[in-house]
C-alpha cells in the first residue's frame, strides 16, 4: 500500500510538472504531448549543419531584383536556415517568394516581420495602423488589443508567424532618435498595459509577439542602427522602469524577446560591450532572473551597434553563447555557420546548449502551425489585407487618441457658428488639405496664405476664430517634427492678436519648442498627419465626436503625461465607415452601379448623394458632370437647385418656429394670416389642410405664360426689360428684369383663383406662396435673410441659400435647364421654377440652393428632435405634430408640409421604410428623406432637367427610390 501511495504521489508530481511547464512556457501548446513528439521527431532527423541552420533568420526584400532574392534559395538549400525576416516590398511579391522558399525547405521556415504598426511598416499596398505614441493616448485598452489582433490577422494571411512587436521601450527621453513615436509613452504603467493588450491581441490570433528592445532603449539619445547607445542608469532604476513591462508580459505568456545592441554599464561590466552578446544580460538577467522561457532574438546583427564590435561570424557565435536562440540578419551566414560548427566540435557549444535553442525554435514552429504548413493563397490578398474592419478600427483609434490639451473658456468644440468667422493658417511642411476639407463640412473655413507675417495678420483682422494647423510628414515615425524659428515667431504673433486654436499633426514633443502657450485658447494634439487624423481632428473641433485622449508623454511642466480634456459632442453630423453604424459597405456601394446606369442612359448629367445613419455620414459621393459636355465634374461642394425641397428646408422650419412661438397653430386660417385673403374663397382654409394638400387648391398657376409675347413667345416688353430700373427691378434671369408691381399682381391671382370642385388630395405649390407672404410680413424681412439668420448660419449650412450668384462662384452652381420656353437661356444660378423666378428667385415653394451635405444637416436636425450643434431650433413636439398624417383615412399620405410614405403601392419611396419617415422630392431631380426608426438620412441631388425638363428617365426608372431600397438592404442591424 505504501509503494502504491508513493507511485501515485510521483505520478501526480510528474503531471503537475508537465501542466506547470505548459502554463509557464509560452511556446508550449495545449496538445503538448503531440507537440513534443513532433519536435523530437524532427530534431532527431537533423544533422549538425541543419541544427545550426535553424538558428539563423535572414532578411529578404521582396522589392529586390530576382538575382538577389534567389541568393536566399542557396541559404535554404545549403545552410538550412530556420527563418526569414521580410523587409521592404509588396504583399503579392512577398507571398510569391514565401511560397517558393517554403517549398525548398525541408523544415518549414519561420517567417517574421517588423510590423509594429502593421505590415505597412515594411510593405506597400497594406493597411497602416497608428503609431504606438498615438495608441498610447487611448484610454480604452480593448482598442489596443483589437489593433494587435488585426495586425496578427494580416500577418497570418501573408504567412508571417512572428511580429517583432510590441515595442515596450519607455520613452523617457524626448531626444530619442530611434524610438520616439514607436513607444507607447513615458510612464511604465501605460506602456505596460498597452503592450499587454497588444500582445494579447496578436497571440490570440496565433502570431507570436516579441517584446523589444531588451533591456530598454527608451532613454537613449543615439540610434543603435548607427552606433552603440549607452544606458547610464543604475541597476535599480533599470529594474524599476525599463524591466517593468518585460516582467509583466513574461508573466502573461510573452512568446519572445528581442535583445538590443546597447551599452549598459550597470548590467555588463565590460566597457562598451553590446547587451546582445552579454551573457549577464541575456542569460543571467532575462532567462534566469526574469524566468523567461520563450524565444530570444538578437536585434539585427548587421546594425552598427553590434557589427562594429566583432567580425562577421564572430558576433553570431558570441550572441549564441550569450544565450540568444535566433541570430537575426547575420552579415555572413556561411561564415557564421562555419564558426558555429567549429565551436561545436571544439566543445565551446555543447549538444545540450544547441538542442535547447533548436528545440525552442521547433516548439515555436509547431505553435504557429508549421507542422501542418500550407502555402499562401494569393487570391484576394490585397482585399483581405485592407478590409473595412481595418477602417472601422482606424477610425475608433484616432477618435479615442486625439487629445484636447488646452481648452480655455470651453472654446472647443466650436459653438454658435452664426457668430463665428473662421480662418485656417497652415504651418509645417506637409499638407493639411484633408483637415481643411473636413472643417468645411461644418462651416465656412477660409484658408489664409501669405509670404509675409504682416500679410497674414492683415487678412486675419476679418476673422474672430483662427485655427492653426501644424502639419509634419506622416511618411514615418522618425520624420522631423520640430518647429522652425520662423514658424514660432508667426505662431506667437497670430495667437497674440487672435482667438487661436493650435492643432498639431506631429509627435507631441513638438510642443516642447513652445516657450509659452498663454495666448492659445485651445490646443489639440492629433499625433499624426494622415488623412484620417486630420478628418477626426476636424470632427472633434466641431463637436461631432468627443475628445477622450490623454498625452502619453509630458510636454513641459504645464502639460504632464496624462493631460487631456474631455469634450462632449454637439449632435452634429460626423463622417465615417458604414459598419460603425450597422450598415454593410459592400452592399451600400452597389449604389455606384445604379448611378453608372443612370448616367450612361442620360437620366441626369450628374448627382450628389449622401447617406447618414445614427448621426454619421456613411456615404458621400459625387457623380458625373454639370452638363453632358463633361467639362466640369460634380464636386461635393457644388450647389444644386433644390426645387420643392425648399418647402421643407426653408418655409417649413420657419413655420414650425412660429408655431413654437405661439404665433400660429395648425388651426390658423389663411384669412387670419393674410388680411387681404379675407372674404375670399380661401379665407377659412387652415394651415393643417393646405399643408397636407387637402384644401381644394389648384396644383399651380403658370404665371409666366401671361407675360410672353403672343406672337414671338418671348418675354413681352410689357413686362420685362434687359436692364434694371425702378419700374423693372425683379431679376428673373440673366439680363431679364420683371415689372416691379408683378408680385402684388401674382398674389391677387392666387387669392382670386378658383378652388377645385371636389375635396381630395392634390399636391399644390400655392400654400407656400401664401405662407411666404405671411412670414415675410410678420418679420418684416425676406425669406432669404430669415432662413439664413434663423437656421442656416447656426447650423453651419454655409452652402445653402437663395440667390446663389450673390454668395457663390458661378462655376460651383449646377445649371438646371436650357430654357427655350420662358427665359430663352441656360438657367444657371437662377431658380428653375418659373413662379419663384417671378418673385425674384425667392419662393416659399422653390428657390433654395444647397449641396447635399447641407441638406443632410437640416434633415439630421429634424431627426435629432429639432436640435443640432448644441442649439434647439424647433421643439420636438412640434416636429412630431408636423410629421403626422392627419388625413390618412381620406387617402392623403402627407404630413404637414412633409411628404410621407405611400399608403398603397405607388408613392415617393421604395415602400420599404417606416411610416414615421418623412421627406420631399423636387422637380429638378432632387430628393431627401429621413427615417426616425432606422435613424437614416438620405439626400439625392441632380439636375435631371438639364438640358431639357421633359427628360423624365430618372423618374420613370425610379432611380431615387431604388437607391433608397439598396440603403435599407444594406442595414445589418
Amino acid at each position: 500500500m505504501h509503494s502504491i501511495k508513493k507511485y501515485l504521489t510521483l505520478l501526480i508530481c510528474f503531471f503537475s510538472f508537465i501542466l506547470n511547464a505548459q502554463s509557464q512556457n509560452p511556446l508550449y501548446t495545449t496538445d503538448y504531448k503531440q507537440q513534443k513528439q513532433w519536435v523530437d521527431s524532427v530534431y532527431n532527423t537533423m544533422n549538425l549543419k541543419e541544427k545550426i541552420g535553424q538558428l539563423f533568420m535572414v532578411d529578404v526584400f521582396s522589392s529586390d531584383p530576382k538575382e538577389k532574392t534567389d541568393k536566399i534559395k542557396q541559404l535554404i538549400s545549403e545552410y538550412h536556415i530556420g527563418g526569414l525576416i521580410f523587409s521592404k516590398g509588396g504583399p503579392q511579391r512577398q507571398a510569391k517568394l514565401t511560397n517558393e522558399y517554403q517549398a525548398l525547405s525541408r523544415i518549414p521556415l519561420m517567417v517574421a516581420m517588423d510590423a509594429e504598426w502593421g505590415l505597412a511598416m515594411r510593405l506597400d499596398s497594406t493597411h497602416a495602423f497608428p503609431w504606438n505614441m498615438t495608441l498610447g493616448a487611448i484610454q480604452d485598452n480593448k482598442l489596443i488589443e483589437k489593433t494587435g489582433q488585426q495586425i496578427a490577422e494580416h500577418c497570418k494571411r501573408l504567412g508571417v508567424h512572428i511580429n517583432f512587436a510590441p515595442v515596450v521601450d519607455i520613452n523617457t527621453n524626448p531626444a530619442n532618435p530611434i524610438i520616439g513615436n514607436r513607444s507607447f509613452g513615458e510612464t511604465k504603467n501605460n506602456v505596460t498595459q498597452k503592450s499587454l493588450a497588444f500582445m494579447r491581441g496578436m497571440q490570440k490570433e496565433g502570431v507570436l509577439a516579441s517584446a523589444k528592445h531588451f533591456p530598454g532603449h527608451g532613454d537613449t539619445d543615439s540610434d543603435s542602427h548607427k552606433t552603440l547607445p549607452t544606458i547610464n542608469f543604475d541597476a535599480a532604476r533599470i529594474d524599476s522602469i525599463e524591466l517593468y513591462p518585460y516582467r509583466r508580459l513574461i508573466q502573461k505568456g510573452l512568446s519572445s524577446v528581442m535583445v538590443a545592441h546597447l551599452n549598459v554599464p550597470s548590467l555588463e561590466r565590460r566597457s562598451n560591450f553590446p547587451s546582445s552578446i552579454s551573457e549577464r544580460i541575456v542569460s543571467d538577467l532575462l532567462k534566469d532572473s526574469l524566468g523567461f522561457e520563450g524565444l530570444i532574438f538578437t536585434d539585427a546583427l548587421n546594425m552598427k551597434g553590434a557589427s562594429d564590435f566583432k567580425e562577421p561570424g564572430d558576433i553570431d557565435l558570441a550572441a549564441f553563447l550569450a544565450g540568444n536562440d535566433v541570430l537575426l540578419i547575420s552579415e555572413n551566414v556561411p561564415l557564421a555557420t562555419q564558426k558555429m560548427v567549429s565551436a561545436y566540435y571544439a566543445g565551446q557549444i555543447s549538444e545540450q546548449r544547441l538542442s535547447h535553442s533548436v528545440k525552442k525554435i521547433l516548439y515555436a514552429k509547431y505553435k504557429v502551425g508549421l507542422n501542418k504548413y500550407t502555402p499562401i493563397d494569393t487570391h484576394y490578398l490585397y482585399e483581405e489585407l485592407n478590409t473595412v474592419h481595418n477602417k472601422v478600427l482606424q477610425e475608433e483609434l484616432f477618435e479615442n487618441a486625439i487629445t484636447v490639451v488646452k481648452n480655455d473658456r470651453a472654446i472647443l468644440p466650436v459653438k454658435n457658428l452664426d457668430l463665428k468667422k473662421i480662418a485656417y493658417v497652415a504651418l509645417g511642411d506637409d499638407t493639411g488639405d484633408a483637415f481643411v476639407e473636413e472643417m468645411n463640412k461644418y462651416a465656412q473655413v477660409d484658408v489664409i496664405t501669405g509670404s509675409l507675417l504682416s500679410d497674414i495678420l492683415i487678412q486675419l483682422r476679418e476673422y474672430n476664430y483662427v485655427v492653426v494647423g501644424y502639419h509634419k510628414s506622416n511618411a514615418s515615425p522618425w520624420k522631423e517634427y520640430k518647429f522652425k524659428d520662423k514658424e514660432l515667431v508667426w505662431l506667437y504673433e497670430i495667437a497674440r492678436l487672435n482667438t487661436t486654436v493650435l492643432t498639431l499633426f506631429s509627435r507631441p514633443y513638438a510642443m516642447l519648442d513652445l516657450q509659452t502657450t498663454t495666448n492659445f485658447e485651445g490646443i489639440v494634439m492629433a499625433y499624426q498627419n494622415s488623412d484620417i487624423a486630420q478628418q477626426k481632428a476636424a470632427q472633434i473641433l466641431f463637436g461631432s465626436i468627443e475628445a477622450n485622449g490623454k498625452l502619453p508623454v509630458g510636454v513641459g511642466k504645464e502639460y504632464p503625461a496624462g493631460t487631456g480634456i474631455h469634450t462632449k459632442a454637439l449632435q452634429r453630423l460626423s463622417y465615417g465607415v458604414p459598419e460603425r453604424v450597422g450598415v454593410n459597405s459592400y452592399k451600400l456601394n452597389k449604389i455606384d452601379s445604379i448611378m453608372d446606369y443612370a448616367l450612361s442612359n442620360n437620366m441626369t448629367p450628374g448627382a450628389q448623394l449622401i447617406v447618414a445613419r445614427k448621426g454619421k455620414v456613411i456615404f458621400n459621393k459625387s457623380y458625373g458632370y454639370h452638363t453632358y459636355n463633361k467639362k466640369r465634374e460634380v464636386k461635393s461642394s457644388d450647389i444644386y437647385d433644390l426645387a420643392s425641397l425648399t418647402k421643407i428646408l426653408a418655409t417649413l422650419p420657419l413655420t414650425m418656429e412660429l408655431k413654437d412661438k405661439g404665433v400660429i397653430s395648425l388651426g390658423t386660417r389663411i384669412g387670419e394670416m393674410l388680411p387681404s385673403f379675407k372674404e375670399s374663397n380661401k379665407e377659412h382654409i387652415t394651415l393643417r389642410s393646405m399643408l397636407s394638400h387637402y384644401a381644394k387648391l389648384r396644383a399651380w398657376i403658370p404665371f409666366y405664360l401671361q407675360t410672353l409675347d403672343s406672337v414671338t413667345s418671348k418675354p413681352s416688353a410689357k413686362y420685362y426689360r434687359n436692364k434694371p430700373s425702378e419700374q423693372f427691378n425683379i431679376k428673373v434671369a440673366n439680363q431679364l428684369f420683371l415689372r416691379s408691381d408683378m408680385k402684388d399682381s401674382l398674389m391677387l391671382q392666387i387669392r382670386d383663383s378658383d378652388l377645385r370642385d371636389r375635396l381630395r388630395y392634390k399636391y399644390s405649390d400655392l400654400p407656400y406662396y401664401m405662407i411666404k407672404n405671411f412670414i415675410e410680413n410678420h418679420y418684416g424681412n425676406s425669406l432669404d435673410a430669415l432662413t439664413l439668420q434663423h437656421f442656416y448660419k447656426p447650423l453651419g449650412a454655409s452652402n445653402t441659400g437663395y440667390l446663389p450668384l450673390n454668395k457663390f462662384d458661378e462655376n460651383r452652381i449646377v445649371p438646371t435647364e436650357d430654357d427655350q420656353f420662358f427665359r430663352k437661356q441656360v438657367i444657371q444660378g437662377y431658380v428653375h421654377d418659373q413662379g419663384a423666378a417671378m418673385f425674384g428667385g425667392i419662393g416659399g415653394h422653390a428657390g433654395l440652393f444647397a449641396n447635399a451635405n447641407d441638406v443632410a444637416k437640416i434633415m439630421q436636425m429634424y431627426l435629432n428632435g429639432g436640435s443640432y450643434g448644441g442649439k434647439t431650433f424647433i421643439k420636438k413636439e412640434t416636429l412630431e405634430e408636423f410629421n403626422t398624417c392627419y388625413y390618412c383615412d381620406d387617402d392623403v399620405r402627407r404630413g404637414i408640409g412633409f411628404d410621407k410614405p405611400q399608403l398603397g403601392d405607388v408613392g415617393p419611396t421604395c415602400g420599404c421604410i417606416s411610416m414615421t419617415s418623412f421627406g420631399h422630392s423636387g422637380f429638378t431631380g432632387t430628393f431627401t428623406w429621413a427615417d426616425p426608426e432606422q435613424e437614416i438620412v438620405y439626400v439625392f441631388l441632380s439636375n435631371r432637367t438639364f438640358p431639357d425638363a421633359t427628360n423624365r428617365k430618372l423618374i420613370s426608372n425610379d432611380i431615387r427610390s431604388e437607391i433608397q431600397r439598396l440603403i435599407y438592404d444594406a442595414i445589418i442591424y
